[in-house]
């Protein structure tokens, strides 16, 4: 077994949920989600009490991670790839996945990987189609229809490269359980669909976010703003210690609450800020909360 199945068998077998595991190591949600579904691994001092925790060694735990060397990416990818030859607004329609994530590269092509561990015929399944219209790339995903949007949802995975210097706007539709944005400097990025957990990276950008769930935001840094239009929603993002912002209201019946490593706490908001966390829509709650810890 791999560490992640070891992990989500030995939570199960304590009867905790995620979100308890979460509290306990002090970490998000999508930390144990990314450690159960073989995207990472804890740093040593979560590994340490996850040992304690559950009353199995390191080594045990890790035993399989020793002895297999991973191939990087996934048992099963498609790539689409396409010549850009300068700036350009990029509309995308990705449907369902597990992860999204979105990055750029200093090249002139933008690169649309699809992978799976477990669907082998990818290519066949999703196909992914590109329209250049001047000022635009179109980037539209078409699932067969033998492929559902469950299991397209559990065990998909989209990562779009985009290339550095030509990018202005990013739309982007999905429905995913993860959405992760990395090193990305343009005007605005928005994201409509449905998402459980964010995590942003290195991000310049006025990011608008318009999903209903209840979402974990983890903001590693705030350069420009985070808006979140939401209806009857609670979400929570944490930013690092340091982080500047101002906080802004709107919309009806929405309301901002701020806590530092799990409690309750005052307004640590800063109105000078030129960095900006936004509430928007209706009856909605969010809860900014200081931690010192990083999520990768």
């Amino acid at each position: 077994m791999t560490f992640a199945e070891k992990l989500k068998s030995a939570r199960k077998e304590a009867k905790m949920t995620q979100e308890a595991l979460a509290e306990k190591l002090g970490v998000s949600r999508q930390a144990i989600t990314k450690w159960e579904t073989d995207r990472g691994l804890p740093d040593i001092e979560n590994m340490m009490i996850i040992s304690n925790l559950f009353g199995i060694s390191v080594d045990e735990f890790l035993s399989q991670e020793i002895n297999t060397v991973k191939k990087p990416g996934y048992l099963y990818e498609s790539v689409t790839e396409y010549d850009i030859d300068g700036k350009k607004n990029f509309d995308m329609k990705l449907g369902g996945a597990h992860t999204i994530e979105l990055c750029t590269a200093e090249s002139e092509k933008i690169k649309i990987i699809v992978g799976s561990d477990t669907i082998s015929d990818i290519n066949a399944m999703i196909k992914v189609k590109l329209d250049d219209n001047k000022s635009c790339i179109d980037v539209d995903t078409k699932r067969n229809a033998s492929l559902t949007e469950a299991e397209a949802k559990e065990n998909v995975f989209i990562r779009v490269i985009l290339p550095a210097q030509f990018v202005r706007d990013v739309e982007m539709e999905a429905n995913c359980s993860q959405f992760l944005a990395t090193g990305i400097n343009c005007t605005k990025i928005e994201f409509d669909g449905r998402v459980r957990d964010v995590t942003l990276n290195e991000l310049t950008a006025r990011l608008e976010i318009n999903c209903n769930l209840d979402m974990h935001i983890a903001a590693n840094d705030i350069n420009g703003c985070i808006s979140l239009n939401q209806l009857s929603a609670t979400s929570v993002i944490t930013v690092p210690e340091n982080a500047c912002f101002k906080t802004l209201i709107k919309g009806i019946g929405n309301s901002v609450h701020y806590k530092k490593d799990g409690v309750s706490c005052d307004d640590f908001s800063d109105a000078e800020s030129e960095n900006i966390i936004e509430l928007n829509g209706l009856k909605s709650e969010l809860v900014i909360e200081r931690t010192e810890r990083t999520v990768r």
